[in-house]
């Protein structure tokens, strides 16, 4: 896409590091939230001319055309897009920065944001946690769950420093590494009154009569799910109540004959302590492995290091650590 600022030159690093300032990118990134120069000016405690000049000698430095006016807003093009996204990473990044010296020049160990799969939140991340805070007791973690997509989007736009899940697309591998950390087992679950606890010799088509509570499409048990309904030529018919939250899945098996597709190591100590029931079927082991992904080409922290050193330990206790 072009536009009348744009020379046809390529951008220079000079333009674009010498010259974009901290004012300049939290304009971007503001513009990026609103979509609307008043509000972001509003934000900046600028007035509305100060703001549009600043957009202006962006738009002067980049040589292009980066939005266009609506009467009520703005409307970033495809350069303004891209350019919106660099300034998100690139403010996220000096944040990090500031928290981390901060927390050093304080006598601090820095800070680690992790995103977690839930699976592997039950036992793995829980011990890792536990080993690294007796390491570095002022190391301050920040633990997000969630499903691989959003993960892997979360690590893109540098919200996380590291995850523990899986790869949602190939093409991602050459953005982001993968480092094996542990399979994971898959276990039908239902309430302590559902009427097949205890019952013998049960066969996945008696499973698609009762309703279930299922992870969203785009989760890897999701995928697992419905290759296993597949297998059979059937899919559950009385109900589905799709949720990302196994705490909201376990709070509807407690008050329904509903059934639910969860990772073992998540379950276990509810089974254990009497909250949910193992339904006694067979399934096929079709659930991927999951691992640490990292940015490609990008040295972890330090503390991350040290959280990575400690993961690995943990992931397989045989193994003395780096």
């Amino acid at each position: 896409m072009t536009s009348e600022l744009s020379t046809g030159r390529p951008l220079s690093l000079a333009q674009a590091c010498a010259r974009l300032r901290f004012r300049h990118l939290q304009l971007l990134d503001l513009l990026g939230q609103t979509r609307n120069l008043r509000l972001a000016a509003e934000q900046m405690h600028l007035t509305q001319p100060a703001a549009t000049k600043i957009l202006m000698d962006i738009e002067q430095i980049l040589e292009a055309r980066l939005f266009d006016r609506l009467p009520r807003g703005m409307r970033p093009n495809e350069l303004g897009l891209f350019t919106l996204r660099y300034a998100e990473a690139a403010l996220a990044g000096q944040r990090k920065f500031v928290d981390e010296f901060n927390a050093l020049k304080q006598g601090g160990h820095g800070h680690l944001a992790i995103g977690a799969i839930t699976g592997s939140a039950a036992r793995l991340l829980t011990a890792s946690v536990v080993e690294i805070q007796r390491l570095r007791p002022l190391l301050v973690i920040k633990i997000l769950e969630q499903s691989s997509d959003q993960l892997i989007s979360w690590l893109a736009e540098r919200r996380i420093d590291l995850m523990i899940g899986r790869f949602t697309d190939e093409s991602q591998r050459a953005q982001f590494s993968y480092e094996r950390l542990s399979s994971e087992q898959l276990q039908v679950v239902a309430g302590l009154h559902h009427p097949l606890r205890g019952a013998h010799d049960l066969e996945l088509t008696q499973l698609t009569r009762w309703p279930w509570i299922l992870y969203p499409a785009s989760t890897a048990v999701r995928k697992v799910c419905d290759d296993i309904f597949g297998s059979t030529g059937l899919a559950p018919t009385s109900g589905v109540v799709e949720t990302p939250s196994f705490l909201f899945a376990l709070e509807l098996m407690q008050i329904t004959d509903m059934l639910s597709l969860q990772p073992a190591a998540l379950v276990d100590k509810y089974v254990h302590k009497g909250l949910l029931s193992r339904i006694p079927v067979e399934l096929p082991d079709r659930m991927p492995d999951y691992g640490l992904i990292t940015r490609l080409d990008e040295p972890p922290t330090p503390a991350a290091q040290a959280f990575i050193t400690v993961l690995r330990r943990m992931a397989d206790p045989g193994d003395e650590p780096a």
